[in-house]
């Protein structure tokens, strides 16, 4: 769903940062060679997520959902330059496009990729993150929520991507819909949890920033 005219979101693109030449790239490999394509984040959010990062300046961030690595790249580009990106995917068959693309952006060796269930692998990473962006199964997210509250510290920011689900979040719930009740709950959740401040961003699908107090 386009929730801004073809023309605006045109308009946004032409009069926000120009995309890196590697994230091009990625791009069209990506509809080459991967299903789905859609899923990947883009030139827009790629440069909201890569701004977001150069404010934080995080020494440490992780992320949930690496597809083919775009948006891993565009959050490295904000690391400290002794920081580190924990990334988790469950799908190994994407790791060698996100190692090729890692190692040309010049960020491979600050990225950690780790391949399985994000929600066994949480738990045993050693560092408190300081930027978080939560974009994998979103029937999980409540659980993937609660796993880096346990990693992250006041001032931390966790990002949750895909939280408007194409508008139906405002539409008639279908019965056999068994995802948009839950990103619901998950979005009155973040807004009601004292332990964050939380503003709901009209980016793309959605993306919610929180703020751990």
């Amino acid at each position: 769903m386009h929730f801004l005219s073809e023309v605006l979101e045109e308009y946004i693109r032409q009069h926000s940062e120009e995309e890196p030449e590697i994230l091009q790239d990625l791009t069209r490999e990506t509809h080459l060679k991967v299903v789905r394509p859609r899923m990947l984040t883009g030139h827009f959010q790629g440069r909201v997520l890569s701004q977001l990062s150069k404010i934080i300046r995080p020494k440490h961030i992780l992320e949930i959902g690496t597809y083919t690595g775009y948006s891993a790249i565009c959050l490295a580009e904000g690391l400290r330059e002794n920081g580190q990106l924990h990334t988790i995917d469950v799908n190994e068959e994407l790791a060698d496009i996100q190692q090729k693309y890692f190692k040309k952006s010049g960020y491979g060796h600050q990225i950690v990729p780790h391949i399985g269930d994000a929600k066994q692998i949480i738990p045993k990473l050693e560092p408190s993150f300081d930027l978080v962006f939560i974009d994998a199964e979103k029937k999980e997210y409540d659980d993937y929520f609660e796993l880096v509250m346990e990693k992250t510290r006041s001032g931390s920011v966790i990002l949750s991507d895909n939280v408007l689900w194409s508008g139906k979040v405002v539409e008639p719930l279908d019965k056999k819909d068994k995802v948009t009740p839950l990103l619901l709950d998950y979005n009155e959740k973040l807004r009601d949890d004292p332990r964050v401040e939380t503003v709901l961003l009209p980016i793309r699908d959605g993306l919610t920033l929180s703020r751990v107090l």
